[in-house]
């Protein structure tokens, strides 16, 4: 009920969204059980499906589908453009008269929606705060981290640096990384994502003999080879934007997790003992604070329990084979080319649909108008005796007789008499008899509709006929109206059969109903 009372914009927009969530939930399910089947492989294909499970919440597939729906074959194999087009604007009097108003679709309201038009205010404000909130959080760690780096200075030699330069030689590292010496009892982490810098606290190489030391800068190179800062800040975005949704916040702990283990892999195969590393990471959390933000990427991080316990029991990771690399390449192919097909497709038969239907498109050959001011019915309705309103379509033409134009608006639009606000006097007072011919060409097109379809066209052409004929234009509003619910009393319904064979006069002078007595 509640799309109802909503803005159209707001009810489209949280339609989206919700699709939106929901894909991005079932990708990021179907990444987490590739990643059970890649379990006993190397840390950085896991890493790579969490961030691409990521990634997912910034890339609707919405997009890649209107990617898809605009490809130029999906645009030339629909052949010429067609228009669609919608006959609901304001509505003015035949011949000159004053305008009215029409509305073709009212909302019977038993709920006052005072309330729920401020919810999407609501909804908006909540999701500003919580935006809010976690861009302050970020950014007072992130101030901490920058005076750290402020106030510290470029190593430009000792053994900190020899080791350094030779990591990058064996990473195949091209651009250096400056390393600076810092007073703070920060870990030793790489700051910043187009230039990386390493910041080592000061008094932290006392404490490490060289191979524990070469064992944490091995660590921080790969870090930066693999670009985990960038990684993390396009996460740490995804974070901030989607803050309402659980899954976000624990695809970031699987993605913290998943890069410091693929660094333990890289750590290990260049030779080191694992005895040596696990004691480098363990001294450095004795003296040095963890990292505050995700993208700063520093040697302690995720769990540092079930890290040392990883280091020093697992074995080597398998490489992977064949099956799962076909596997791995069939996910990522129908995560992309799926709703880029589905919009080429799509496109393709709406394309096709409006080209038929441009291409169909009846209208009637003749048509005669003629004031009724008797109120008896024109020639092929006459039944003796009785006056009557009446409009039929048949194969060749459209007759009605003692129709008001609300009437025909009723016919041609399909809404109710309630539904026609406002107009004129002479909307309801003047009436009229209509008989519209088709050519044979339109009766034979007409023909190879179905039903359905056959109704359609039926009620665009008497919508031409009063845009022509009478002049028409409408305006298409929603408008909240009184409703009454019709109930059964408490002894019953006191309903009986229809006992008048020949219908009832109304008010108008017109006969209603009739039929078996």
């Amino acid at each position: 009920m509640i799309p109802e009372y909503l803005p159209a914009t707001w009810t489209a927009f949280a339609a989206a969204l919700g699709d939106h969530l929901w894909q991005s939930t079932l990708f990021a399910v179907v990444a987490g059980l590739l990643t059970l089947i890649l379990r006993n492989n190397h840390a950085r294909a896991r890493y790579w499906l969490w961030l691409a499970a990521s990634m997912k919440f910034l890339i609707p597939f919405s997009l890649l589908v209107a990617i898809g729906s605009h490809l130029p074959w999906s645009r030339g194999s629909a052949g010429t453009k067609a228009g669609l087009y919608f006959a609901m604007e304001e509505v003015s009097q035949p011949f000159s008269q004053p305008a009215m108003t029409v509305i073709s679709r009212a909302t019977p309201s038993t709920v006052s929606p005072s309330v729920i038009h401020l919810l999407p205010g609501l909804l908006a404000a909540a999701w500003l705060c919580g935006f809010l909130v976690v861009l302050s959080v970020w950014y007072l760690r992130w101030r901490g981290i920058s005076v750290a780096i402020r106030d510290a200075v470029p190593l430009r030699e000792g053994r900190e640096v020899e080791a350094l330069r030779r990591l990058e030689r064996i990473g195949g590292m091209r651009k250096r990384i400056e390393m600076l010496l810092s007073r703070a009892s920060l870990e030793p982490g790489i700051f910043g994502i187009a230039r990386p810098v390493l910041v080592w606290p000061e008094r932290i190489s006392e404490r490490l003999e060289d191979v524990h030391l070469e064992a944490i800068l091995a660590h921080e190179v790969w870090h930066v080879r693999r670009r985990d800062n960038l990684a993390a800040a396009i996460h740490m975005a995804v974070e901030s934007v989607f803050w309402f949704h659980p899954l976000v916040w624990w695809l970031g702990a699987r993605l913290v997790e998943e890069r410091e283990r693929a660094c333990d892999e890289e750590v290990l195969e260049l030779g080191n003992e694992r005895q040596v590393y696990a004691e480098s990471i363990l001294k450095v959390c004795e003296f040095c604070v963890g990292s505050p933000l995700d993208c700063v990427s520093g040697v302690t991080g995720a769990d540092l329990k079930k890290r040392i316990a990883r280091i020093m029991s697992e074995g080597v990771a398998c490489r992977l084979d064949f099956r799962r690399k076909l596997l791995l390449g069939a996910f990522a192919l129908v995560a992309v080319a799926a709703p880029v097909v589905f919009g080429l497709l799509q496109a393709t038969q709406v394309r096709a649909q409006a080209q038929n239907a441009v291409r169909i498109a009846p209208a009637f050959d003749a048509v005669i108008i003629k004031p009724n001011k008797t109120g008896d019915p024109m020639p092929g309705f006459s039944i003796p005796g009785r006056r009557m309103q009446a409009a039929v379509f048949k194969p060749d033409r459209f007759m009605a007789t003692n129709f008001t134009l609300r009437g025909l608006i009723h016919l041609a639009y399909g809404v109710q008499d309630s539904q026609i606000l406002a107009g004129p006097d002479w909307l309801d007072s003047e009436k009229y008899d209509v008989e519209a011919k088709l050519g044979s060409s339109a009766v034979n097109e007409l023909g190879k509709l179905s039903p359905d379809q056959r109704d359609l066209e039926s009620q665009s052409m008497l919508q031409a006929l009063l845009a022509d004929r009478f002049k028409l234009t409408l305006h298409d509003e929603t408008k909240e109206v009184p409703a009454y619910v019709l109930v059964i009393a408490k002894g019953g319904p006191k309903l009986t059969e229809n006992t008048y064979r020949n219908g009832v006069t109304g008010p108008d002078g017109l006969v209603y109903g009739g039929g078996p007595g």
